[in-house]
């Protein structure tokens, strides 16, 4: 099970706004800022976000590599997906596809995926098999 991923942008004020907005809809409500002088020599700066009592997901500012990662948000119903992807591309996101099934994958995997500002890949994705009881 993955801890964190640090995800390096061009401009963490600009990403940190539309993360903000975004990832709130998916229950991801905590923010945290890290002072990277406070920790080893050359650490970053980071903004950071998560639910539960842990951040797992931290920004940086760097040089982007879109093409390098995928990010796949969890939500917890269709309704959560549709929400996520609407406010995602009120605050900019550009979209790949729309929500609704992902059949190539399993009839019950239902997402929307959209680029961030820095052109990285997020889905949100709803899979009703790992909500069941």
């Amino acid at each position: 099970m993955l801890d964190h991923i640090f995800l390096t942008v061009s401009d963490t004020a600009r990403s940190t706004s539309f993360y903000e907005r975004v990832l709130p809809v998916l229950g991801i409500t905590v923010r945290h800022d890290y002072d990277g002088s406070e920790g080893p020599a050359g650490h970053p700066d980071l903004k950071g976000f998560g639910a539960g009592g842990k951040v797992f997901f931290w920004l940086r500012q760097g040089s982007p590599a879109p093409g390098a990662v995928h990010v796949g948000f969890a939500a917890t119903s269709e309704a959560m997906v549709r929400a996520a992807h609407a406010e995602a591309l009120a605050a900019g996101a550009a979209e790949i596809h729309t929500p609704g099934p992902q059949l190539h994958y399993d009839p019950r995997y239902y997402a929307a995926q959209v680029r961030d500002p820095d052109g990285y890949s997020l889905e949100f994705v709803y899979k009703s098999w790992q909500h069941e009881d």
